[in-house]
Protein backbone atom coordinates (compact mmCIF):
# COMPACT_ATOMS: atom_id res chain seq x y z
CA UNK A 1 0.00 0.00 0.00
CA UNK A 2 0.91 3.29 -0.91
CA UNK A 3 1.71 5.89 1.70
CA UNK A 4 -0.80 9.33 2.18
CA UNK A 5 -0.11 11.97 0.66
CA UNK A 6 -1.91 15.28 1.76
CA UNK A 7 -2.93 17.69 -1.26
CA UNK A 8 -4.91 20.83 -1.66
CA UNK A 9 -7.91 20.73 -3.19
CA UNK A 10 -6.62 22.53 -5.74
CA UNK A 11 -3.74 20.07 -6.33
CA UNK A 12 -5.76 16.87 -6.28
CA UNK A 13 -8.33 18.27 -8.81
CA UNK A 14 -5.24 18.79 -10.87
CA UNK A 15 -4.10 14.88 -10.46
CA UNK A 16 -7.58 14.04 -11.25
CA UNK A 17 -8.07 16.25 -14.43
CA UNK A 18 -4.57 14.56 -15.51
CA UNK A 19 -5.84 11.23 -15.10
CA UNK A 20 -8.88 11.71 -17.24
CA UNK A 21 -6.97 13.47 -20.18
CA UNK A 22 -4.45 10.81 -19.84
CA UNK A 23 -7.67 7.55 -20.00
CA UNK A 24 -9.56 9.23 -22.55
CA UNK A 25 -7.75 11.03 -25.19
CA UNK A 26 -4.12 9.73 -24.32
CA UNK A 27 -5.15 5.93 -24.24
CA UNK A 28 -7.68 6.11 -27.62
CA UNK A 29 -4.80 8.64 -29.51
CA UNK A 30 -2.60 5.25 -28.61
CA UNK A 31 -4.39 2.92 -29.54
CA UNK A 32 -5.34 4.26 -33.07
CA UNK A 33 -1.44 4.58 -33.34
CA UNK A 34 -0.87 0.78 -32.85
CA UNK A 35 -4.05 -0.01 -35.16
CA UNK A 36 -2.53 2.19 -38.42
CA UNK A 37 1.04 0.59 -37.88
CA UNK A 38 -0.65 -2.69 -37.75
CA UNK A 39 -2.31 -2.27 -40.46
CA UNK A 40 1.23 -1.42 -42.24
CA UNK A 41 2.44 -5.22 -42.66
CA UNK A 42 5.09 -7.00 -41.01
CA UNK A 43 5.29 -6.53 -37.46
CA UNK A 44 8.65 -7.72 -36.35
CA UNK A 45 10.16 -5.13 -38.89
CA UNK A 46 7.28 -2.09 -38.41
CA UNK A 47 9.08 0.61 -36.04
CA UNK A 48 5.96 2.90 -36.04
CA UNK A 49 4.22 -0.61 -34.08
CA UNK A 50 7.18 -1.33 -32.03
CA UNK A 51 7.51 2.51 -31.05
CA UNK A 52 3.58 2.76 -30.50
CA UNK A 53 3.52 -0.39 -28.29
CA UNK A 54 6.16 1.08 -26.50
CA UNK A 55 4.38 4.31 -26.15
CA UNK A 56 1.30 2.56 -24.88
CA UNK A 57 3.71 0.50 -22.14
CA UNK A 58 4.71 4.23 -21.07
CA UNK A 59 0.93 5.51 -20.62
CA UNK A 60 -0.23 2.56 -18.79
CA UNK A 61 2.32 2.73 -16.21
CA UNK A 62 2.04 6.42 -15.64
CA UNK A 63 -2.17 5.68 -15.42
CA UNK A 64 -1.34 2.93 -12.94
CA UNK A 65 1.05 5.69 -10.96
CA UNK A 66 -1.40 8.34 -11.06
CA UNK A 67 -4.46 5.84 -9.86
CA UNK A 68 -1.81 5.39 -7.41
CA UNK A 69 -1.41 8.08 -6.22
CA UNK A 70 -4.80 9.82 -6.15
CA UNK A 71 -6.05 6.58 -4.22
CA UNK A 72 -3.62 7.55 -1.50
CA UNK A 73 -4.51 11.35 -1.58
CA UNK A 74 -5.84 13.32 1.12
CA UNK A 75 -7.40 17.01 0.86
CA UNK A 76 -6.42 18.50 4.12
CA UNK A 77 -8.27 21.14 5.88
CA UNK A 78 -6.11 23.80 6.12
CA UNK A 79 -8.29 25.62 8.67
CA UNK A 80 -7.04 22.88 11.28
CA UNK A 81 -3.26 23.37 10.50
CA UNK A 82 -1.48 24.97 13.80
CA UNK A 83 0.28 28.15 12.36
CA UNK A 84 2.95 28.00 14.88
CA UNK A 85 5.22 25.74 13.18
CA UNK A 86 5.84 24.61 9.54
CA UNK A 87 4.05 21.73 8.31
CA UNK A 88 2.55 20.94 4.59
CA UNK A 89 0.75 23.56 3.20
CA UNK A 90 2.11 26.13 5.19
CA UNK A 91 3.73 29.61 3.86
CA UNK A 92 7.36 30.41 5.24
CA UNK A 93 9.44 33.26 4.56
CA UNK A 94 12.88 32.19 5.51
CA UNK A 95 16.28 33.89 5.04
CA UNK A 96 19.67 32.81 4.41
CA UNK A 97 21.67 33.11 7.42
CA UNK A 98 24.95 33.31 4.80
CA UNK A 99 24.05 36.48 2.39
CA UNK A 100 20.72 37.57 4.05
CA UNK A 101 18.53 36.61 1.14
CA UNK A 102 14.53 36.10 1.93
CA UNK A 103 12.66 33.91 0.11
CA UNK A 104 8.73 32.74 0.25
CA UNK A 105 8.23 29.41 0.03
CA UNK A 106 4.70 26.77 0.12
CA UNK A 107 5.56 23.70 0.79
CA UNK A 108 3.28 21.18 -0.87
CA UNK A 109 2.81 17.12 -2.11
CA UNK A 110 5.94 16.18 -4.69
CA UNK A 111 3.21 16.37 -7.35
CA UNK A 112 2.75 19.94 -6.57
CA UNK A 113 5.83 21.14 -6.55
CA UNK A 114 6.85 24.40 -9.32
CA UNK A 115 9.84 26.14 -7.42
CA UNK A 116 9.55 28.92 -10.09
CA UNK A 117 6.18 29.65 -8.43
CA UNK A 118 7.25 29.57 -4.56
CA UNK A 119 6.01 25.74 -4.60
CA UNK A 120 8.48 23.58 -2.57
CA UNK A 121 8.21 20.00 -2.05
CA UNK A 122 7.93 18.61 1.68
CA UNK A 123 10.19 15.84 0.64
CA UNK A 124 12.77 18.36 -0.98
CA UNK A 125 15.97 18.71 1.42
CA UNK A 126 14.63 22.35 1.98
CA UNK A 127 11.06 21.13 3.01
CA UNK A 128 12.08 18.51 5.10
CA UNK A 129 14.63 20.56 7.28
CA UNK A 130 11.51 23.17 7.33
CA UNK A 131 8.81 20.69 8.62
CA UNK A 132 8.39 21.55 12.78
CA UNK A 133 10.43 24.86 12.82
CA UNK A 134 8.60 28.09 14.14
CA UNK A 135 9.42 31.66 13.74
CA UNK A 136 12.97 32.51 15.18
CA UNK A 137 13.94 29.30 14.68
CA UNK A 138 17.32 28.45 12.65
CA UNK A 139 17.01 25.14 10.15
CA UNK A 140 20.47 23.66 9.34
CA UNK A 141 19.80 21.78 6.10
CA UNK A 142 21.97 19.62 4.60
CA UNK A 143 21.95 20.33 0.40
CA UNK A 144 24.37 19.20 -2.10
CA UNK A 145 26.74 22.17 -1.99
CA UNK A 146 27.21 21.61 1.89
CA UNK A 147 25.12 22.79 5.06
CA UNK A 148 23.02 25.78 4.76
CA UNK A 149 21.45 27.69 7.35
CA UNK A 150 17.61 29.89 7.18
CA UNK A 151 16.16 31.27 9.88
CA UNK A 152 12.10 31.06 9.84
CA UNK A 153 10.75 34.70 9.22
CA UNK A 154 7.52 34.13 9.07
CA UNK A 155 4.76 31.26 8.85
CA UNK A 156 1.00 31.41 7.39
CA UNK A 157 -1.79 29.58 5.12
CA UNK A 158 -2.33 31.23 2.45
Amino acid sequence: MSEISYYSAEGLKKLREELVQLEQVERPRVTTEIADARDKGDLSENAEYHAAKEEQSHLEFKIAKLKNVISSARILDESQLDTSKVLIHSSVVIKNATNGMEFKYRLVADSETDVRNGKLSVNSPIGKGLLGKKVGDVAEIQVPSGIMKFEIVEISRE
